[in-house]
């Protein structure tokens, strides 16, 4: 569907006035402003970020309680288990714990549910059978926070139950022995963005200086620590939570870590990734190469094979499981397209995609561990909350759903407005999933898409691409790229800067390329400059491209592509117009 370009207006006073009081290029000064930061200090502060930026651990909610109880445990030799989460956040969230915990001699485990066969969180099924084999001390990770009935489980099982958690919290909080939650009722803590991977390095922190007995804990905890925000670098990248305040902190170090001082599996994965002759890694090197490769062990039922890749120390396993987990990735890959094609063409088929306020798909043999990436790509393609149910084969078992979200609408309220139609659901406003009844499916749909019609306006189903600002290929040299670059690291709240450009024109037919024929390149020119432009993802985009005869507009995103020592600017296009566009307002 074609997007509105909003591009943000350019004020060259204020760009002045911040140039020349914080000493920046005057493109850094630009970007800035877009981002809504103008005060000269804010500016320094946030492109000088330092590792001591970090808070100390025990202001943490529930930290210090935490800590306290697991080095007692420790010291006591109970049997402690660390209930991670299938995602890659859960699991280097558990790699970190259990790393910290072996270090100071702990008697521990692990356990990630499957994500087929026990579904999300903790599960009394799972808690009884873990107090059977002799677990005392349970340690969630990237979960528990919601789960009520389950701390009760624990409770008359005589589990101690810490949980640590991010996510957003019921009326009702779990009556565990410890919570840990950035945004804990009664806390006040100043930063409630970080991920389940942070909120366990912050416990492994406090934990070392909990034995210790020192705020400046000995060097082999020291290199440990700093190994691990590598490993709370990949989980907040892999995410998606926003790159500010501490977690711009945890990746921008992080990164030089997992590239300086990688774990063996850490190691492995660049290898099987290719990302291992790379002079530093960036976040969207994590986002596009390493994250997949964990999350597809999650999503296809091998989630504890992905926590032994983070926590061997045996190169030659690392390499064994950073293989099968790319194997992985590949099947995952395959199962996505298939799945995205079928759901594609029934929405194509049966649905308005451009009228219909929302979208509901459903067949029997789609994978449920992919349809919740197949939702995102068609929410983002038609710019509308979409739902993927996965059908029991046999008609048997419950209805699997997915849904991805659109800004403005909040998915988890939707959910609960529908609530009669449905088995259970949890979630957040961008991303839920939901277990139906396939005899109620249709009354689900029909309650949802009226929710959402009412929710959302035909206005608000046009996809808006906001625009950092307009500039001609001719500025884009490495050295401007390279200030750009300053802002990094890019992800969720802080995104790579979107600069879009209009007459230019394909020197040769666009190409396809990739598995799949998946991706797109071509050479643009404009006034005489040439610069290579890929679309990733955009396959589409050559035959549409091949029927445009004049100039066309682009927006893009610029790169550093540095090829065997060689080092050009790039052009990653998010969008383009066959002219110059009529859909482009001023940003509001």
């Amino acid at each position: 569907m074609a997007k509105l370009w909003r591009i943000q207006p350019f004020d060259c006073d204020r760009v002045r006035q911040l140039e020349r009081a914080a000493g920046l290029p005057s493109v850094v000064a630009q970007l800035l402003i877009a981002r809504g930061i103008e005060d000269p200090t804010e500016a320094r502060e946030f492109l000088d970020i330092k590792l001591s930026g970090l808070r100390d651990p025990r202001t943490l909610p529930g930290v210090a309680e935490a800590a306290q109880r697991l080095a007692a445990a420790i010291a006591n030799k109970r049997r402690i288990l660390i209930y991670g989460d299938y995602d890659a956040d859960g699991m280097t969230a558990t790699a970190i714990l259990l790393r910290c915990m072996r270090l100071l001699g702990a008697n521990v485990g692990f356990y990630v549910p499957n994500r087929m066969e026990d579904g999300y969180g903790l599960s009394c099924e799972s808690l009884q059978r873990l107090a059977a084999e002799g677990t005392q001390v349970v340690v969630t990770v990237d979960c528990g926070i919601t789960s009520v009935t389950e701390a009760e489980t624990a409770r008359a099982l005589g589990l101690e139950l810490i949980v640590t958690d991010h996510h957003e919290m019921a009326a009702q909080l779990p009556a565990a022995d410890v919570l840990v939650h950035p945004a804990l009722p009664g806390g006040n803590y100043p930063f409630t963005g970080l991920c389940g991977a942070a909120v366990a390095f912050k416990l492994a922190w406090a934990l070392c200086q909990e034995v210790s007995q020192c705020e400046r804990v000995p060097e082999r905890m020291k290199r440990f620590l700093m190994s691990a925000v590598g490993l709370a670098a990949l989980g907040t990248v892999a995410d998606v939570v926003p790159l500010l305040d501490e977690n711009r902190i945890l990746v921008r170090y992080g990164l030089h870590y997992l590239k300086q001082e990688p774990y063996a599996g850490v190691l492995a994965l660049m290898r099987c990734s290719k990302l291992d002759g790379k002079e530093y890694l960036k976040s969207e090197d994590v986002a596009f190469s390493l994250a997949p490769r964990l999350n597809a062990a999650g999503r296809l039922g091998q989630a504890p094979l992905a926590v032994e890749l983070l926590t061997t120390d045996s190169l030659e396993r690392a390499e064994e499981l950073a293989s099968f987990l790319a194997e992985l990735n590949e099947r995952r890959v395959s199962l996505e397209r298939s799945v995205y094609l079928a759901a594609l063409k029934q929405a194509q088929d049966e649905f308005d995609p451009h009228g219909d306020p929302a979208l509901v798909l459903a067949d029997r043999g789609w994978h449920a561990g992919v349809i919740g990436i197949v939702a995102g790509r068609l929410a983002e393609k038609f710019h509308r909350p979409v739902v993927v149910v996965s059908l029991d084969e046999l008609g048997v078992q419950p209805a699997t759903g997915s849904a991805r979200s659109v800004p403005g609408f909040a998915l988890n309220e939707a959910f609960a407005a529908c609530d009669e139609h449905l088995i259970g659901h949890g979630g957040h406003q961008a991303a839920a999933g939901m277990r139906v009844s396939e005899k109620n499916l249709s009354a689900f749909r029909t309650a949802f898409c009226e929710y959402a019609a009412a929710e959302i306006s035909a206005a608000d189903r046009v996809a808006e691409l906001w625009i950092d600002a307009e500039t001609p290929l001719s500025t884009l040299n490495l050295q401007t790229v390279s200030q750009i670059e300053q802002l990094a690291p890019f992800g969720q709240a802080n995104p790579r800067p979107v600069l879009c450009t209009s007459d230019v024109r394909l020197t040769e037919p666009a190409r396809k390329m990739g598995a799949g024929d998946r991706h797109v390149s071509m050479n643009l020119e404009q006034h005489g400059i040439q610069m290579r432009a890929v679309a990733f993802g955009r396959g589409e985009w050559a035959d549409a491209l091949a029927q445009v005869t004049g100039p066309f507009s682009v927006a893009f995103q610029p790169m550093i592509n540095d090829f065997r020592g060689r080092r050009s600017v790039e052009l990653h296009l998010t969008d383009w117009k066959a002219k110059t566009p009529e859909h482009v307002a001023q940003a509001r």
